[in-house]
């Protein structure tokens, strides 16, 4: 398993947290996401099935910016 922070930009709420959670977590291959501060999440995963491009496209899709912190 890996482990990455992802910053993302335009998170106002917890809620808006939570949307991007959960819409990482119903990837498969990710195993765990948590959100330490508003607008950083750190997912871990399985580089076998996904990339980190992977899970930033999937924040994108929910209407946020992200990168790598």
């Amino acid at each position: 398993m890996n482990r990455v922070m992802l910053g993302i930009r335009g998170i106002e709420s917890e809620e808006q947290m939570r949307v991007v959670l959960e819409a990482l977590l119903r990837l498969e291959g990710v195993t765990k996401a948590e959100a330490p501060h508003l607008g950083q999440v750190v997912v871990e995963y399985d580089p076998h099935r996904l990339t980190v491009m992977d899970l930033i496209r999937t924040t994108r899709e929910q209407g946020f910016l992200a990168g790598m912190l």
